[in-house]
């Protein structure tokens, strides 16, 4: 059986590392954050590990789009008002 799926990285560098087709790629974790990273030359330092998966979840952080109560989940003048306050804050940096 070939690996396929989240292992630990054997070669040390990052916390998990993606394999596929039993081949390490580029694809990394640390703390959850995805990034690319070729994999090192040379063979692995540990044995595979294999990543289990997290806690199951049972759906209740989802919520329905057709459900009104939640209230709506993008908001478009939030939206303009964030970009417009990002921009100021880039420009005043600059000046």
């Amino acid at each position: 059986m070939q690996a396929e799926g989240w292992y630990r990285d054997p070669y040390l560098v990052h916390e998990d590392r993606w394999f596929s087709a039993g081949q390490p790629t580029k694809l990394v974790r640390d703390d959850g954050l995805e990034s690319y990273d070729p994999p090192p030359d040379g063979p692995p330092k540990v044995e595979l590990v294999e990543v289990r998966h997290s806690q199951a979840s049972d759906g209740s952080d989802l919520r329905r789009a057709d459900d009104a109560k939640a209230g709506a989940a993008y908001d478009p003048n939030s939206a303009a008002w964030s970009t417009i306050d990002s921009l100021g804050s880039v420009y005043g940096e600059r000046n």
